[in-house]
């Protein structure tokens, strides 16, 4: 099975060109490789998936052309512990967080353009 379809069937991307153009980015390892949408995919094979600021570290247990219910996409992989450890502590991290641009609101005033341009001027 061609690995552009296998993660379409097991959820990792909405559409099959979505996970073709992630594979053809360089997203996608298959058996710490770079590979083509093309690369047939066994069972047993070790994926490796970047997506959204995440990363999967997946072992194939099973094929599919088709795409299932999230349950049945499920079965098809099984994540490594420590892929499973380290995604775990970004998500927590990212939630701790704020998003930087939270605090921007529109255009800068007089007031925010004349600390820009002392903070650029170096006084």
């Amino acid at each position: 099975m061609r690995i552009d379809k296998w993660l379409w069937a097991a959820r990792f991307y909405k559409t099959r060109s979505l996970a073709t153009q992630a594979i053809e980015a360089g997203q996608v390892k298959l058996n710490s490789e770079r590979c083509k949408p093309a690369k047939e995919v066994r069972i047993g094979d070790e994926i490796l998936v970047r997506h959204g600021g995440l990363e999967w570290q997946v072992i194939v247990m099973g094929v599919s052309d088709k795409r299932g219910s999230a349950s049945v996409a499920k079965k098809l992989y099984e994540e490594t512990d420590i892929s499973r450890v380290k995604r775990e502590e970004c998500l927590a991290l990212r939630r701790m967080t704020s998003e930087p641009s939270q605090d921007i609101k529109g255009r800068p005033t007089k007031r925010d353009r004349r600390v820009l341009t002392r903070f650029k001027s170096g006084e």
